[in-house]
């Protein structure tokens, strides 16, 4: 999305995040820049996370001059995590909405033949990755993330919901970061709220394999008739980190075009 783009839905949009700080992780491509530039339009400064310092300055530089900023590292990197809290506490004071997108899945294929050191890198950076990141904004001193009433969305996955052949481990790690938004939502109310967003499958590099080369014929099942967008699921996460999702937490909104309804899978 380029400037121009990113100001026309400005033009479209409310101002719910006006003054506020969001933090996004894996933020330089796909539903993680997605939800950087909706929140941005929506008046907020945004600071991403994401592994490779290049791709991360392309998506800095989309945004209006001064809106945005990027911090490189990995995110099951405790360093990295400290530094991000402590720039956005040096540079802005506060934090008001921590978006957790990473998520890795390095393998494809049936779940017994899984290598089991793949599976607990998985887990890490899926599941442990989204707790340490609340964790840090919850415990430091100065982001002031519980006076602000801060706000919590992880992206999860359909695949979490169901089993899904090929993607099944990936699907038990986001089962897990569905049960964390849950139980982190009933611990850290009522100052923090906690959701987040379960997706289908959504047109990324991520997601490549599951459609690339039969992508109408995947979308077919889809009672929408199509597959996600960034877009999309920006909107929901917008939603769920607004005023407008106040008396809303603990929730996991699945966001997958009807396709598990209409008995589909990820």
């Amino acid at each position: 999305m380029s400037e121009q783009t990113t100001t026309d839905t400005t033009n479209h949009l409310g101002q719910r995040f006006t003054g506020q700080v969001a933090l996004i992780t894996g933020a330089s491509r796909g539903i993680g820049l997605g939800i950087a530039q909706r929140l941005q339009a929506e008046g907020a400064t945004v600071v991403l996370t994401a592994r490779k310092p290049e791709a991360l300055a392309e998506a800095v530089a989309q945004f209006p001059e001064g809106t945005a900023l990027g911090i490189a590292g990995k995110s099951d990197d405790p360093t990295h995590r400290a530094e991000v809290f402590d720039t956005i506490s040096e540079k802005f004071g506060r934090l008001d909405v921590l978006v957790t997108n990473v998520g890795i899945n390095p393998v494809y294929g049936p779940l017994i033949d899984i290598d089991l050191d793949a599976a607990r890198k998985i887990l890490d950076v899926n599941v442990l990755g989204t707790l340490a990141w609340v964790q840090g904004a919850v415990h430091h001193e100065n982001l002031q993330f519980k006076e602000n009433k801060g706000r919590v969305v992880s992206i999860s996955s359909v695949a979490g919901e169901r089993p899904s052949p090929g993607i099944s481990f990936y699907g038990i790690s986001k089962a897990a970061v569905s049960h964390l938004t849950r139980s982190l939502a009933v611990e850290l109310g009522p100052d923090i709220r906690v959701n987040a967003v379960a997706p289908a499958v959504v047109k990324t590099n991520f997601a490549t394999a599951l459609y690339e080369g039969r992508e109408e014929e995947v979308a077919a099942s889809y009672p929408v008739g199509r597959l996600g967008t960034p877009e999309d699921i920006a909107g929901a996460v917008a939603y769920l980190a607004s005023s407008d999702a106040d008396w809303i937490t603990a929730q996991v909104l699945t966001a997958d075009g009807g396709v598990i309804t209409a008995g589909g899978s990820a």
